[in-house]
């Protein structure tokens, strides 16, 4: 009786550590801000901790290859995702939300959406982008110079500062995009429209250019749930894509399809 008592004391202990895990959830930079919100929501409904973690997609998809546990992870592009469902890593891949690329410029430069091609091209222009293959953006970027028709020129002077392996971090609690331009390390800088924002409510004097219809490109952000993950890991994953989490989305300016008409 002693041995059954001892077994299930280590099972009850076993169980409760199960319970106690907290799920991994690796998310995209630029979803930070409003995916911490729709994590400690999460929490707050559910009583089941989240652990989060965001880096730049491309990144956060090599860490998860390497081995890193991660349960859910959402991507700034379908890509990245998709790239672990193919290699059986998990899936399906769900389409998250929608996001679009604006200019970030510094106060003193002249600027406006009409102007913003000519401006980039000038070469005094120190142009600043994130860096293709390990962050989305940079790769969106890099889409807008091939729409631009200026390409090869647009690249060449494209100046990679964020998002990359070797990088360099901000300060602790500052905006990566307004830290880059309030540092002087560029003159205008290819974001995310949720990014230049949020860099705008640190340095007000930053200036958010539209970018014009014919340049715009658009981002679509993926999640999934991977192998391995436990059964929670689902109900995050749909509370993320509910109406309440996509709202959470909607109000930093992502596009947001799950978010009900008159919400």
């Amino acid at each position: 009786m002693r041995h059954i008592s001892l077994l299930a004391a280590a099972l009850g202990l076993a169980m409760s550590a199960a319970q106690a895990q907290d799920l991994s959830l690796y998310a995209a930079g630029s979803l930070k801000a409003a995916m911490s919100d729709v994590a400690a929501d999460y929490i707050d409904r559910y009583g089941t901790p989240v652990a989060t973690s965001f880096g730049p997609s491309g990144l956060m998809r090599e860490r998860i290859e390497a081995g890193e546990t991660a349960h859910v992870f959402a991507s700034a592009n379908m890509r990245h995702p998709r790239t672990l469902e193919s290699a059986g890593k998990g899936g399906p891949v769900a389409l998250l939300a929608r996001n679009r690329l604006c200019g970030l410029a510094r106060p003193e430069v002249e600027v406006t959406p009409e102007t913003l091609l000519d401006v980039m091209l000038n070469e005094t222009t120190r142009l600043g982008t994130s860096t293709p293959k390990a962050d989305p953006s940079g790769d969106y970027a890099f889409e807008l110079f091939d729409k631009s028709g200026h390409a090869d020129a647009l690249q060449a002077k494209a100046l990679q500062l964020t998002g990359g392996p070797d990088s360099a971090a901000p300060p602790e609690g500052r905006n990566t995009y307004a830290w880059v331009l309030d540092s002087d390390q560029a003159d205008i800088f290819l974001t995310y429209c949720t990014n230049a924002v949020l860099a705008r409510k640190e340095v007000p004097d930053l200036q958010i250019v539209q970018i014009p219809e014919p340049l715009s490109v658009g981002a679509d952000y993926g999640l999934i749930v991977l192998d391995g993950a436990p059964p929670e890991a689902w109900k995050l994953a749909l509370h993320i894509l509910s109406p309440a989490g996509q709202a959470v989305l909607a109000e930093y300016g992502f596009d947001a399809a799950a978010v009900p008409k008159g919400e």
